[in-house]
């Protein structure tokens, strides 16, 4: 049996998003208003604020996401610059 063909790019490609607060630069996917894609480049790694405090502290840390640049990425999806692969057609409310 031959392997699907991943389509879900083509449907809703990647998009370039740059964060409000350190500018550090992703490109970002949304299936839903709930599930987001970002890709992260080296630039976009050194340059992120959050990811920086994080992870530049004494002993072990983890960085879970940067909560600036989900708030750029929503305000994309509302504004219709990213688009939102869902049956539903209005935006949830957000915080």
């Amino acid at each position: 049996m031959a392997a699907r063909t991943d389509n879900r790019l083509h449907d809703a490609p990647m998009v370039a998003v740059s964060c409000g607060a350190c500018g550090a630069r992703v490109e970002a996917r949304k299936s839903s208003w709930e599930q987001t894609s970002i890709q992260w480049d080296a630039e976009s790694l050194r340059t992120c604020a959050e990811r920086r405090a994080a992870l530049g502290g004494p002993g072990p840390s983890s960085f879970t996401g940067c909560r600036a640049l989900g708030t750029a990425i929503g305000e994309a999806a509302v504004s219709g610059r990213i688009r939102v692969r869902s049956d539903e057609p209005e935006p949830p409310d957000l915080p």
